[in-house]
C-alpha cells in the first residue's frame, strides 16, 4: 500500500478510532506511553531543539552521517507505533537530526533494523513510496492546517507532497527542489538530506516554532511508527504535531525559477483516400516556458506559455448510455499543483451518493476539444483541431503566516479554427472561440485552524460568437462560500456550502441549457420548470450543509442536506452532473480500535439516502450497509449492499415524464491481497438486480502486480461487465402529434484491460507503458414505447411491439402501430460496437534535480466493429486486424534555472 492510500485509510476510513479524552497528561518515555489504556487519548507535545551552523560547516550529503558537524545536535527518536497497534512500541526504532544554515534545512535519520539484508529497496518513480521509507512533514507556518512532506525510499527514491486540509489532501504534483542519499549499513539505514529554504514558506519572525512529524515505515511487518503520538481517533493530522525550536533569524528565500522547453512531435495514420487532411503523417516543433516566482515567501506566481501536455497518459475508454458527462481526474501538471485551494465542491460527504465530484471549479474545462464542428456537405472533408491549446496562464497561489489561502488562476485558449475542403475549394470556419478562464479563491482559518471560511469566484467569457458556435454561452459566471467549524478537540463538525451560478448566450444557447440531459425544462408533468425560448441568461444555486463526529471512540457519523436549483449550470468553468435535486443523507459507522487475532482493522457502516426534486416528488430512498476488514495477514476485504424500495427518475426519458424504475438490490464487493507481496491480486465485483427482473447488470475486474525484481513492476487488471436492461432510452418520436418514448431491451457486454509495466533504472530514469484495450457491443430487441410511466408494475407501464408490427431493413426499423401495412415512424438500428486501444510509453530522465527530458510514444486506435461479433474476436479482429492506428512519437527537454 502507497503512503498516500495508508493515510487517507487511517485518517478517513478507519476513523481516528480510539476512546474517551482523558485530558493533557504528561509522561516520560514511550513505555509510559505503551502502558496505558486503550480508551486514553493523550497529547504529549514534543520538541525537538536544532541549531544553526555556517554554511561551509554544512554536511556533505552522502548517507554516511559522519560529518562532525552533526553532534551540535542531539538525537530527537523515541518513536511511537501508529499502525497497526496504535500507541505501543514499535518493532524497531528510528532517530534523526536536524541542522540549518542561511540558505538550506539538513536532516540526518538513522532507521534501525536487526536484519539489514531483509530491508526493502524496491525502486519506482519519484513519489513511489515503495519498500521501507522514512518521512518528515514540516508545518513551518505552524498554522496546524498545512505542512510541507519529505519522503525518502531505503533505495533513494524521493517522495515530496503539499499536504492541506489538516491531512485530508496531499498534493504530490509538488515538485521541489531537493537533495538527499541513502546507505544501508550493519544497523539498519540512514538517509541525509538538504532541503533549500527556497522551497518551504515560513515567516520573518527572528525566533521561530515549526510544526514538525516523522513516520517510519516498517515494511516487513507493515507497521507505521510515529515521532509525535497522534491517538488513531484524534481527528486531523497536521493539528497534532510537535514542535520544532532553535530556528533563529532566518531570512525567507523568495523563489525564482524558470523552466523552457522544446518538443519535437511526429505522428503517423492510415491515410484517407481523397482526404487531403489526412496523408499519413504530420510533424511539428513546438517551445514553451515554465515559470515559478515567489512574490513572497507566502505567495507563488506560476506563469506558462503554451504548455505541453504531451507526456500525460490518456483517459481511459469509457462510454456512458445515461447520457450524462463522465468525470476524469486532472492529470496535466500545471493545474494538478495545489488544485486543492482553487476547489470547491457542491456537496462533499462521507455518505457519499451526492454526486461528489460536482465542483464550481474543474480544470479540464481549460483547453477541452473544440466544442464546434463543421456541417459538410456531400464529398467534402474537414480539418478540425483535436485540442484547444492553452496560449498563456497564471496562476497565484498560497498561504500567508495569519491563515489565509489565496489562489488566482487566469488562463486563455486559442481561437480554433477547422478548415473544409470541397473539391479543391477552401474555407475556413471556427469551432472553438477565443476563452478568458478565470477563478478566484480565498480561504481564511480562524481558531488555531479549528474554523475556515471560503470564497470562490469564477469566470467564463468568450469573444463574439459566429453563427455556428451560436450554441455556447458567451459568459458564464459562478461562485460559492464554504466554511467548517470544528469543536471538542477537533471530534465534532459542522460545516457547510452555497454555490451560485448565472449564464448569459443568446436564445438558442439559453434553450439548449434548458433542454440539456442536466436540466430538462421540458419534461412533461414537471409544472415547477418551463422553458422559456426567448431568454437570454440563467441563474441558479445549490448547497451543502452537514453535521459530524470524527473523533474519540468507536462510534462516528455525519448527517446533512444538499440541493441543486433546477437553473443551476456549472459546466463552462465547473463540472456538474444534474440540477433539480434535493437530497438528504446520514452515514453512521462503528469501527475497531486495536488490532485483534483476526484483523489488524474492521469496521461496519450504515448509510441511508432521500432524493426530491423541486416540484416536491420523492424520488429515490435507499439503504446501504457496507463493512471493510483489514485482516491480520494484511489483505484488505469490503463488503457492502444496497437496497431502493422506491425510485423513480426525471432523466431516463430525456424530457418525457417522470419515470418509475423498479426496486432494486445491489452489492459490491472486493479483495486486495498483501501489497507487500512481489506477486499480489485485487478482485472487485459488483452487480445489481430489479426485483421484478427488469434490468440486472454484474461487473467484475480481477487482475495482478508482479515485481520479480526492485526495479521492474507488471500489472495487468481485465474487466468484465454485463448489462440487461429492458428499457434502455431509444429515442423521443411524436407521429400524428402523439409522443413515442421509444426503448428497448439492451445486452451489452463490455471488456477492457489496463496493462501496465515500469522499468526504474535508478530513482532518475524510469521506464512506464500503459496500455489498454476496450470495446463494448450493444444488442437492442424488444422495442417498446412508456405509455403509463408511473404504473407500479413494470409491464403496466410499457407498450411492446410485436414481430408483425415491427421490421428491420438497411439498418432501419419500421414500425407499423395500427396494422394498416404502412409504417407509422422509424428509426435507425441503434446497435453498437466502439472498439478503442490506448497507449503510452514514456521514458523520463531527470538528469539534474528539476530537469528533465521525455520520449513518448503514443498510440490510439478508435474504430467501430460488428456488435453481432462474439466480444474478445471483436477486439482481436480490430485492435489486431488491418487498422493501422494513430502514432505519435515526441521528444520534450526541459531545463529548470533556479535563481
Amino acid at each position: 500500500m502507497n503512503k498516500r492510500a495508508f493515510l487517507i485509510l487511517s485518517l478517513l476510513i478507519s476513523g481516528f478510532l480510539t476512546a474517551q479524552d482523558a485530558g493533557e497528561t504528561d509522561f516520560s518515555s514511550p513505555a509510559d506511553l505503551s502502558s496505558l489504556e486503550d480508551t486514553t487519548r493523550v497529547v504529549v507535545k514534543k520538541k525537538y531543539i536544532t541549531t544553526g551552523i555556517l554554511m561551509d560547516e554544512a554536511p556533505e550529503i552522502d548517507g554516511e552521517l559522519s560529518d562532525a558537524i552533526w553532534d551540535k545536535v542531539d538525537w530527537g527518536g523515541d518513536y511511537i507505533e501508529f499502525q497497526p497497534d496504535e500507541n505501543t512500541d514499535p518493532s524497531v526504532q528510528t532517530r534523526f537530526k536536524i541542522l540549518y544554515d542561511a540558505k538550506n534545512l539538513y536532516l540526518a535519520f538513522r532507521c534501525y533494523d536487526p536484519e539489514p539484508d531483509k530491508i526493502e529497496r524496491r525502486l519506482s518513480r519519484r513519489d513511489g513510496f515503495a519498500g521501507d521509507w522514512v518521512e518528515v512533514n514540516i508545518d513551518s507556518y505552524n498554522d496546524k492546517r498545512s505542512a510541507f512532506s519529505f519522503s525518502i525510499t531505503a533505495a533513494g527514491v524521493k517522495g515530496d507532497e503539499f499536504v492541506s486540509n489538516n491531512g485530508n489532501n496531499w498534493d504530490s504534483s509538488w515538485n521541489p527542489i531537493w537533495y538527499t542519499k541513502t546507505k544501508i549499513d550493519s544497523e539498519g539505514w540512514t538517509a541525509e538530506i538538504r532541503i533549500p529554504l527556497s522551497q518551504l514558506k515560513f515567516s520573518d519572525a527572528p525566533d521561530q516554532v515549526w510544526g514538525l512529524q516523522s513516520t517510519r515505515r516498517f515494511f516487513r511487518e507493515e507497521e507505521r511508527s510515529l515521532w509525535q503520538r497522534k491517538p488513531i481517533d484524534q481527528p486531523g493530522w497536521v493539528s497534532e504535531f510537535g514542535e520544532l525550536h532553535g530556528l533563529k533569524n532566518l531570512e525567507p528565500q523568495n523563489q525564482f525559477e524558470v523552466q523552457p522547453y522544446t518538443v519535437v512531435r511526429s505522428s503517423s495514420y492510415e491515410a484517407e483516400e481523397g482526404n487531403p487532411f489526412e496523408d499519413g503523417s504530420d510533424m511539428d516543433l513546438t517551445a514553451g516556458l515554465d515559470a515559478k516566482i515567489g512574490i513572497t515567501n507566502d505567495l507563488t506566481l506560476d506563469l506558462t506559455i503554451n504548455p505541453d501536455f504531451g507526456q500525460v497518459e490518456a483517459d481511459p475508454s469509457a462510454i456512458a448510455l445515461d447520457g450524462f458527462q463522465i468525470f476524469f481526474r486532472e492529470q496535466r501538471p500545471f493545474f494538478v499543483e495545489n488544485k486543492n485551494i482553487f476547489e470547491l465542491p457542491v456537496s462533499p460527504s462521507i455518505a457519499g451518493n451526492t454526486f461528489g465530484s460536482d465542483n464550481v471549479f474543474y480544470s479540464r474545462r481549460i483547453g477541452r476539444t473544440p466544442q464546434g464542428y463543421p456541417d459538410l456537405e456531400s464529398g467534402a472533408y474537414a480539418d478540425v483541431p483535436d485540442s484547444t491549446p492553452i496560449l498563456g496562464a497564471a496562476k497565484f497561489s498560497g498561504k500567508t503566516r495569519t491563515g489565509w489561502s489565496v489562489g488566482l488562476l487566469e488562463s486563455l485558449t486559442a481561437r480554433r479554427i477547422a478548415t473544409i475542403d470541397s473539391g479543391g475549394e477552401r474555407r475556413q470556419e471556427v469551432v472553438e472561440p477565443l476563452t478568458n478562464y478565470l477563478a478566484g479563491r480565498v480561504q481564511k482559518d480562524f481558531n488555531e485552524g479549528d474554523t475556515y471560511v471560503g470564497t470562490i469566484v469564477t469566470a467564463t467569457n468568450r469573444e463574439a460568437l459566429p453563427m455556428s458556435l451560436d450554441f455556447l454561452h458567451t459568459a458564464a459566471y459562478s461562485g460559492g462560500l464554504d466554511f467548517k467549524h470544528q469543536w471538542n478537540n477537533r471530534d465534532w463538525y459542522v460545516g457547510g456550502s452555497m454555490v451560485w451560478s448565472h449564464v448569459l448566450g443568446s436564445e438558442e444557447a439559453i434553450l439548449r441549457t434548458q433542454e440539456s440531459i442536466a436540466h430538462l425544462f421540458q419534461r412533461v408533468g414537471a409544472s415547477h420548470v418551463e422553458v422559456d425560448p426567448e431568454r437570454t441568461s440563467l441563474s441558479g444555486t445549490g448547497g451543502n450543509a452537514q453535521i459530524g463526529k470524527v473523533g474519540n471512540g468507536h462510534w462516528r457519523f455525519e448527517s446533512g442536506g444538499t440541493w441543486r436549483s433546477p437553473e443551476l449550470e456549472l459546466n463552462d468553468i465547473g463540472f456538474q452532473r444534474q440540477a433539480d435535486d434535493i437530497r438528504h443523507y446520514t452515514w453512521v459507522a462503528y469501527q475497531s480500535l486495536k488490532p485483534d487475532k483476526t484483523f489488524r482493522r474492521v469496521g461496519i457502516n450504515y448509510n441511508h439516502w432521500a432524493v426530491w426534486d423541486f416540484g416536491g416528488y420523492l424520488n429515490n430512498i435507499r439503504f446501504n450497509t457496507n463493512s471493510f476488514q483489514n485482516w491480520t495477514n494484511n489483505w484488505f476485504t469490503n463488503i457492502g449492499f444496497n437496497y431502493a424500495p422506491l425510485q423513480y427518475s426525471n432523466f431516463a426519458l430525456r424530457g418525457g415524464p417522470r419515470l418509475r424504475i423498479s426496486p432494486e438490490l445491489s452489492f459490491w464487493n472486493g479483495i486486495n491481497t498483501d501489497s507487500r507481496k512481489k506477486l499480489r491480486f485485487r478482485v472487485f465485483h459488483n452487480g445489481r438486480k430489479a426485483a421484478d427482473n427488469s434490468y440486472w447488470r454484474y461487473s467484475i475486474e480481477a487482475g495482478f502486480s508482479y515485481q520479480p525484481t526492485n526495479a521492474l513492476q507488471l500489472s495487468v487488471f481485465p474487466s468484465f461487465t454485463r448489462n440487461e436492461d429492458q428499457l434502455q432510452f431509444v429515442d423521443n418520436l411524436e407521429v400524428e402529434g402523439s409522443p413515442r418514448y421509444l426503448n428497448g431491451t439492451i445486452s451489452q457486454e463490455t471488456f477492457s484491460m489496463s496493462l501496465r509495466l515500469n522499468y526504474t533504472i535508478n530513482p532518475n530514469l524510469t521506464i512506464q507503458y500503459w496500455g489498454q484495450p476496450f470495446i463494448s457491443n450493444g444488442l437492442y430487441s424488444d422495442f417498446k414505447t412508456v405509455t403509463d410511466p408511473l404504473a407500479d408494475r413494470f409491464e403496466n407501464r410499457i407498450r411492446q411491439y410485436g414481430p408483425d408490427e415491427i421490421a428491420l431493413a438497411d439498418e432501419v426499423y419500421s414500425v407499423d402501430e395500427n396494422g394498416d401495412g404502412q409504417a407509422d415512424f422509424s428509426f435507425g438500428n441503434p446497435d453498437f460496437s466502439f472498439v478503442q486501444f490506448r497507449s503510452n510509453l514514456v521514458v523520463r530522465w531527470e538528469y539534474i534535480p528539476g530537469s528533465e527530458l521525455f520520449l513518448v510514444w503514443s498510440q490510439d486506435l478508435t474504430t467501430s466493429g460488428d456488435p453481432g461479433d462474439p466480444l474478445l474476436s471483436g477486439l482481436e479482429s480490430n485492435i489486431f486486424g488491418n487498422a493501422i492506428p494513430r502514432n505519435t512519437i515526441l521528444l520534450k527537454a526541459t531545463y529548470r534555472f533556479a535563481f
